[in-house]
């Protein structure tokens, strides 16, 4: 059973190291392509390629807009010769148990009949990385699950399989146009991973900015304290070169006194105003 993870980054200079390595001892190819960084996301690249050698592909794929985004999705797709893949945007950390779990769940499906897709639960970090959206804030929904979860693995040989939709309300799709969160095959597996789209991710503010739609994903929140005892991805306390950006960086002063004003607001407008999926 092989599996390949696929990556598309542009500007992730924050996490992105934290990111691959957390996963690539556990998938037999991952496609790094940079979709033009600005910062130094290509030096941290290229530095994991030196690493790990055969089992990166990476390139410099180019800019994409959200209406070329699923271009890029499909290229990967069209090259991944895999019974399995699983998707790793840059601000995913995952544990090593987390990861174990999902591979052991692909691994284990020798069923024809068994399921297509592996939904996880995520924990989206707000601030910094000592906080948590709280759970009002999860909006995506897969049959009987809402919340914070999202659709990582996928079954290389649905009939039709494809990328369909612009950046926002991308996904992928069967022959039939169906997103395959529909087709109702999918299996959930308790094993979360750490998000980081609210926080800032590459170099600067500025080069966020150059990243459609991440200006929307910057969120100014108050969000709930981890408990002292929390237990991080581990690969958050593996050695890394110097010049790469600690995760410990708490929120600015700033940045507190921004939240402390629209979380209320935000809270209010969870539970009382009904927003679709998508962004």
């Amino acid at each position: 059973m092989t599996i390949y993870a696929h990556t598309l980054f542009k500007n992730e200079e924050r996490f992105l190291w934290y990111s691959v390595n957390s996963v690539i001892n556990y998938v037999d190819k991952l496609f790094l392509w940079d979709t033009g960084s600005t910062d130094r996301s290509w030096d941290i690249a290229s530095l994991l390629k030196k690493k790990y050698k055969d089992k990166i592909d990476l390139r410099q794929y180019g800019e994409v807009t959200t209406e070329t985004f699923p271009i890029a999705r499909q290229e990967m797709l069209n090259e991944t010769d895999a019974d399995w893949f699983i998707v790793l945007d840059a601000d995913e950390i995952y544990w090593q148990d987390s990861i174990q779990k999902v591979v052991k769940c692909i691994t284990s499906n020798t069923s024809i009949t068994g399921f297509e897709t592996i939904i996880v639960p995520t924990i989206n970090l707000v601030g910094d990385i000592y906080h948590y959206q709280e759970k009002e804030a999860g909006k995506y929904q897969f049959g009987e699950l809402k919340g914070h979860y999202n659709l990582r693995a996928i079954k290389r040989n649905i009939n039709g399989l494809h990328s369909k939709g612009v950046h926002g309300v991308w996904g992928w799709a069967d022959q039939e146009g169906k997103q395959i969160q529909e087709r109702n095959t999918y299996k959930f597996v308790d094993a979360p991973y750490l998000h980081a789209t609210h926080l800032p991710r590459g170099e600067g503010r500025v080069d966020d900015k150059k990243v459609p739609k991440r200006s929307k994903k910057l969120k100014y929140e108050i969000g709930e304290r981890f408990p002292l005892d929390f237990y991080y991805p581990e690969v958050f306390f593996e050695d890394k070169p110097d010049f790469i950006i600690s995760p410990w960086m708490p929120m600015t002063i700033d940045y507190k006194l921004m939240a402390f004003v629209q979380t209320p607001f935000r809270k209010i407008k969870r539970r009382f105003i009904k927003n679709g999926v998508g962004y």
